[in-house]
């Protein structure tokens, strides 16, 4: 795959149904309300998906895969009333989204059962894509560039994918799964400098943040230090599940292991809104919990 290739006429207006999902509505408003204000100040058109609800998330198909399937099925349906590709931001979602096109693409049993306990036909040709492919791809890199009104000069930010984003590659053709470059090549294209570190794709524990948090403590301090060794300012996530791990458990980690981090941990859209000159408050960082405003300042970004 080729990131830095846009696919779309340059003059062409972009149009999305947008799938938040449960964490943007809650825990995740600063994702939903950055990837809304630099959506719309790249004249990039996005509309809710009427009526979405839970897509059941890392823990439902574990639990009952036929429920698993109906919740992602039902809101692939619903997503078709809407004009355009849907676009994900949380990768969890997009994980479970793509998952079930994919398992029911190769089941005919499992699609009829998923059609009769939504009582509805599923086509399964609509297209599920990430916020990430949507910048890099559909946009593209040269556009992006163009929108650029403040760079992100001097400020070093460690690119981190977790599980999900690129696994399996056969159901999220994202990226590369071994070699990802798609956040890279998004953030040079708006002036940042990326760092090379370990640990990008290794997992932070997701859902264990609740039922085995010490799992998730010593996860996370792996890929915060990891981060800092390698020179980063900074951390940058496409999850809310990573967000969490990484930014508000990153003082009791700090706590745990007697060290000091002091890493915000940003949203793709938050770094790419502020190179397109949106301001703190539309970008949420105020809701940041590792305060990213002194480091902002001294790299004179705000």
């Amino acid at each position: 795959m080729n990131p830095k290739k846009a696919i779309y006429n340059m003059n062409e207006t972009l149009k999305y149904s947008y799938y938040p999902g449960c964490s943007l509505h809650a825990s995740a408003g600063e994702y939903d309300l950055s990837t809304r204000e630099l959506f719309k100040q790249l004249s990039i058109g996005l509309t809710e998906v009427p009526d979405w609800f839970c897509c059941g998330a890392t823990p439902a198909h574990n639990v009952d895969e036929l429920l698993s399937l109906s919740l992602c099925a039902k809101n692939l349906e619903m997503a078709e009333q809407v004009e355009g590709d849907l676009a994900v931001a949380c990768a969890a979602c997009f994980s479970r989204l793509k998952t079930t096109q994919h398992v029911l693409a190769e089941s005919d049993v499992k699609r009829k059962q998923v059609e009769k306990a939504i009582d509805a036909p599923l086509k399964l040709d609509g297209k599920v894509k990430h916020l990430l492919e949507i910048l890099a791809r559909d946009l593209g890199l040269e556009r992006l560039a163009a929108s650029v009104k403040k760079p992100l000069s001097g400020l070093k930010v460690a690119c981190y994918y977790g599980c999900l984003l690129t696994r399996p590659p056969d159901v999220t053709n994202l990226d590369c799964v071994e070699a990802p470059t798609i956040m890279e090549d998004v953030l040079k294209a708006v002036g940042a400098e990326t760092v090379a570190w370990s640990h990008r794709m290794e997992c932070c524990g997701a859902n264990f943040t609740l039922s085995r948090p010490g799992v998730v403590i010593q996860l996370t301090n792996a890929i915060l230090e990891s981060a800092k060794e390698a020179g980063a300012d900074c951390v940058m996530v496409a999850c809310p599940l990573c967000h969490g791990n990484l930014d508000i458990r990153q003082k009791e980690i700090e706590g745990v292991y007697s060290v000091n981090y002091g890493l915000p941990v940003f949203y793709i859209t938050q770094l790419v809104g502020l190179a397109c000159g949106l301001t703190a408050d539309k970008l949420g960082l105020g809701a940041l919990i590792v305060n990213p405003m002194p480091l902002l300042k001294e790299k004179q970004l705000l």
